[in-house]
């Protein structure tokens, strides 16, 4: 989570300045459903993506 919120960060809202509090959620919004890659592999998750680690989550 500490990598995703320093990408938000650097790539999203730093140095930016919203005139609402909406612009600001719609900006993050826009940032993790549509650029954020979702399906991006991570070493942390045995070199797959979110989803595809989710999928395979076993339920206890």
């Amino acid at each position: 989570m500490e990598s995703f919120f320093s990408s938000l960060k650097t790539e999203r809202t730093a140095r930016k300045t919203y005139r609402t509090r909406n612009a600001a959620r719609a900006a993050v919004f826009d940032y993790i459903e549509r650029f954020y890659n979702p399906k991006r592999r991570h070493s942390t998750l045995g070199f797959r993506g979110p989803i595809a680690f989710e999928e395979r989550a076993v339920l206890p």
